[in-house]
């Protein structure tokens, strides 16, 4: 009887000290991103840069005919996302106010951004200076950059992808398409 008892406690400690179940933590696809590689890109009538050898330029006229002087997407297929590239052309006057417009829309995001990082760019060689905004949190916009000679060009983009801006599942490929988005600042040059 006593080995019974004992064998009942034994088993009643054992069932009583079992964890109740918890629901898995939400998981997100492992994305396996390519080794980075560019080619030079000519489609601006107005400079060149490299871009992303996975990437595609495509032109759009049709949405912002009279706001831009020239308007690319260049669009990642694999990783359904986008850079918008808008060019125009400028004077020393007009690029006080371009290049507060470009602020503008990049602090636009602070509404659902945690934080929002600036990143200085300057190439004397190539007359080409530009400012990146890096944002943290749940902003639907990423990267966005300006970059200018501040006397007659002025390019600016932002990157955007095509889902909810969710910062874990975006930010492997938000890394690795902001590499590119540098290379792009780092390699352009004025014709």
């Amino acid at each position: 009887m006593t080995k019974l008892l004992a064998v009942v406690m034994m088993a009643a400690v054992a069932a009583g000290c079992s964890r109740p179940p918890v629901p898995r933590p939400y998981g997100y696809f492992r994305i396996d991103l390519p080794e980075h590689a560019y080619k030079r890109c000519k489609v601006f009538s107005h400079c060149e840069f490299d871009m992303s050898a996975y990437a595609v330029a495509d032109k759009r006229e049709e949405q912002w005919a009279g706001k831009f002087d020239e308007w690319y997407n260049l669009d990642y297929p694999s990783l359904n996302g986008t850079i918008h590239l808008s060019y125009k052309r400028i004077t020393p006057e007009t690029f006080q106010t371009v290049s507060e417009e470009s602020y503008t829309l990049a602090y636009k995001h602070t509404i659902r951004a945690d934080a929002i990082e600036e990143s200085l760019y300057s190439n004397d060689t190539a007359r080409a200076f530009g400012i990146l905004y890096e944002m943290s949190g749940n902003a639907a916009s990423p990267v966005q950059f300006f970059i200018s000679d501040s006397a007659r060009h002025f390019i600016r983009g932002s990157l955007y992808f095509n889902s909810l801006p969710n910062p874990d599942s975006i930010a492997p490929v938000s890394a690795y398409v902001e590499q590119d988005i540098i290379r792009l600042i780092e390699s352009l040059k004025w014709k």
